[in-house]
């Protein structure tokens, strides 16, 4: 599946050039990783978002959000975000919801 260049640019801009973020081509398009730890990822035109089990309920309540079903079954602690719903304020939010929740897991040896 090809993933939007476009969002790409918008989030590697958010993201900056920080030595602690990396790219992994995952789920058939594109994620980006902070210190090893998947934050968010692009599948298509939507965003995928890595906010934790806790978090997900809260999370599916926001406008664009469903549910990350890339397995045949929903993926735990994962929403998707279409990206109709990605206007520059959305899109940082989002990527800060990923970034908190890749903050309180342990490191990556």
């Amino acid at each position: 599946m090809a993933y939007d260049e476009v969002l790409a640019g918008r989030l590697r801009d958010l993201l900056g050039d920080a030595a602690e973020i990396s790219e992994k081509k995952m789920f058939g398009g594109l994620c980006f990783l902070e210190h090893g730890h998947m934050i968010a990822g692009i599948m298509g035109d939507g965003m995928i978002v890595r906010v934790g089990a806790e978090a997900k309920e809260a999370a599916l309540a926001r406008p664009g959000a469903g549910e990350f079903d890339f397995t045949g079954r929903p993926m735990r602690g994962f929403v998707v975000v279409a990206g109709e719903y990605l206007d520059d304020d959305q899109l940082a939010e989002w990527l800060e919801a990923g970034r908190k929740y890749a903050a309180s897991l342990p490191p990556k040896s």
